[in-house]
């Protein structure tokens, strides 16, 4: 019984990544779209937090 709240647990940590990861990159897209010449920049901070929030989830799996 106690490996079934550290699988839901897991479960839920890569579908928040997932969640947050997808709303950058839409957001990003729109961005680009409104501005492409700020595209470099628009691409750079989207890839970083995209780093953090794989990060996050990562030393979130490994604590539970």
């Amino acid at each position: 019984m106690g490996d079934i709240p550290t699988i839901v647990g897991a479960g839920l940590i890569v579908i928040g990544a997932g969640i947050g990861i997808g709303r950058i990159g839409g957001s990003a897209m729109d961005a680009i779209a409104r501005q492409p010449e700020a595209f470099g920049k628009i691409q750079t901070a989207m890839l970083i937090a995209a780093a953090l929030i794989e990060g996050i989830a990562f030393a979130a799996l490994f604590v539970g």
